[in-house]
């Protein structure tokens, strides 16, 4: 399913809880209109577009890395925006590389890739070799990721014992801004996006049923 630009009248940029996956894909033109670079220890050579972020999960993720600093943890940022023909693009080259057993469990089709909202972005650390590897979560800096990043809004997208839901492998490196208020209900209830949207949709579909009764 394509997401509507507009749904109930709101912009796409304008929610952070946007639900993108498989199944829920964003419009091969949708680029953020607020899309900058984040000013964080970044894997990337100037002007890379993958070093941007929208503006609020950009100002969290500085937030967030200071504060890892002030800690003595140094993370790196390895991507963060990515457009639908960039996103294309890694599908065509890992297919090739890798087949499409891996693919499927690790790459986003176009369009349905998060880091295409710009809410998206994968850390790394020296002792992973700066590498997006699951050993990242043995290492101090991605344990420490995992305790902090609800605090400044981002919550880990594709946690462990999770792949039926989110349809991709665990990976502890790839935090997805959606607000602190969100992101610390999410981890407090061990909630996926996915069963976020599902709850929400019931609830909603309850509300709808409840305004009907008794009324003719």
């Amino acid at each position: 399913m394509d997401l509507n630009p507009h749904e109930g009248g709101i912009p796409l940029y304008k929610n952070y809880d946007i639900l993108v996956n498989k199944t829920n894909r964003l419009p091969e033109d949708y680029v953020p209109p607020d899309l900058r670079e984040v000013r964080i220890p970044f894997d990337a050579p100037p002007g890379d577009p993958k070093k941007q972020m929208r503006e609020e999960a950009a100002r969290a993720a500085e937030a967030l890395f200071a504060r890892a600093a002030a800690s003595g943890i140094t993370l790196y940022g390895i991507s963060g925006y990515r457009s639908y023909e960039r996103q294309a693009q890694i599908i065509a080259d890992r297919l090739k590389e890798t087949g499409p057993v891996h693919v499927g469990k690790y790459i986003a089709p176009a369009g349905g890739s998060e880091h295409q909202t710009g809410l998206s972005l994968d850390v790394s650390c020296e002792a992973a070799g700066l590498d997006l590897v699951d050993g990242f979560a043995d290492t101090q800096e991605g344990r420490w990721l995992k305790r902090f990043a609800p605090l400044y809004g981002f919550i880990l997208r594709y946690p462990r014992h999770k792949e039926e839901i989110t349809g991709y492998a665990w990976e502890p490196w790839h935090i997805r801004y959606v607000t602190k208020p969100l992101s610390m209900y999410l981890t407090k209830t061990d909630l996926t996006l996915e069963e976020y949207h599902n709850l929400k949709t019931s609830i909603s579909g309850n509300c709808q049923a409840a305004d009907g009764d008794g009324v003719g």
